[in-house]
């Protein structure tokens, strides 16, 4: 175990270019068909030895974040230690620059940091399947968090087949006022099927096949978030923030995960930066972040 110095990882946000929601399951999941791309905004986790474990934690919306045992970071921490029969001594500084609440796996990512910090940390050489075991346990998008890249998440989203790329992708996030719940927008989804037969959720042909050539266009056709009327429902100001984007020559738009981030797929960079622009000065929303697609998973920094 290191017992001086400190590791750092990084670790990426994440889209979902498709998200298909099965009927709730008795356990009250849903079952999903997942497709995961990470994007190039990130946050950093660095663990240092301490006595106990402590957390902090700076960058937008940082008073937001969890700074006890609830922060999946703390729990990756002592499930990783529980497994090894160790004690979880460990100070986890959090530098956030994904959107806390906002749909993009902000939490799972430092969930999946953590794990990877402190084993380092730990020097624990813990097998990644027995860290992707873990990831599972902290919740269903830590496992891409650690993967990157592209996947499918099928299950309830933790069980994982990485997918090819052939392509960078380029992206604008509109990011909203206050965050919004996953599982009260599950909830909603719920009520607004109440009575209705909801199929078995399976990956489009055509979205894994726009990723596998790299086509942006035929990603923009493709793109499709079964929990956007849910979180339309519940915050329904987000339908001008992607009026507002389209409007700015974006090729599609739709709402990330269970929201209130909106995401803007666009041809390149250049009109990234100004659908951007337009966005952060339409007043549907509090900033708009530019980012590519794909991203590596959670990722050691050397110093």
């Amino acid at each position: 175990m290191t017992t001086s110095g400190s590791v750092t990882v990084r670790v990426p946000a994440k889209v979902n270019v498709q998200l298909a929601v099965g009927a709730a399951r008795p356990d009250g999941f849903h079952d999903l068909a997942n497709v995961f791309l990470a994007v190039s905004l990130y946050d950093e986790v660095t663990a240092t030895p301490a006595a106990e474990l402590t957390i902090t934690c700076e960058g937008p919306d940082a008073d937001k974040v969890p700074l006890d045992r609830t922060n999946l970071a703390a729990r990756a921490a002592e499930l990783l230690a529980a497994r090894h029969g160790i004690s979880p001594d460990v100070h986890l500084h959090i530098a956030k620059d994904i959107p806390v609440a906002g749909g993009m796996a902000g939490g799972s990512a430092d969930g999946a940091g953590a794990l990877l910090a402190c084993d380092a940390l730990w020097g624990l050489n813990t097998p990644r399947e027995t860290l992707l075991d873990i990831c599972a346990e902290l919740g269903s998008d830590v496992p891409f968090s650690l993967v990157g890249g592209a996947a499918l998440g099928t299950g309830r989203g933790e069980k994982l087949t990485e997918l090819p790329v052939g392509g960078a992708f380029h992206w604008v996030f509109a990011v909203a006022d206050g965050g919004l719940s996953t599982p009260t927008v599950f909830g909603e989804f719920d009520r607004l099927n109440e009575g209705a037969e909801i199929p078995g959720p399976t990956a489009s042909p055509a979205l894994l096949d726009a990723l596998r050539t790299g086509d942006t266009t035929a990603l923009a056709g493709a793109l499709a978030n079964d929990l956007q009327a849910a979180a339309l429902s519940l915050r329904p100001s987000l339908a001008a923030t992607l009026t507002a984007g389209t409007d700015a020559g974006a090729l599609a738009a739709l709402v990330s995960g269970s929201g209130p981030t909106t995401a803007f797929l666009v041809k390149d960079a250049e009109t990234a930066a100004s659908v951007a622009a337009t966005l952060t000065t339409s007043g549907t929303c509090r900033t708009a972040r530019v980012a590519t697609s794909p991203a590596p998973g959670a990722t050691l920094l050397v110093a």
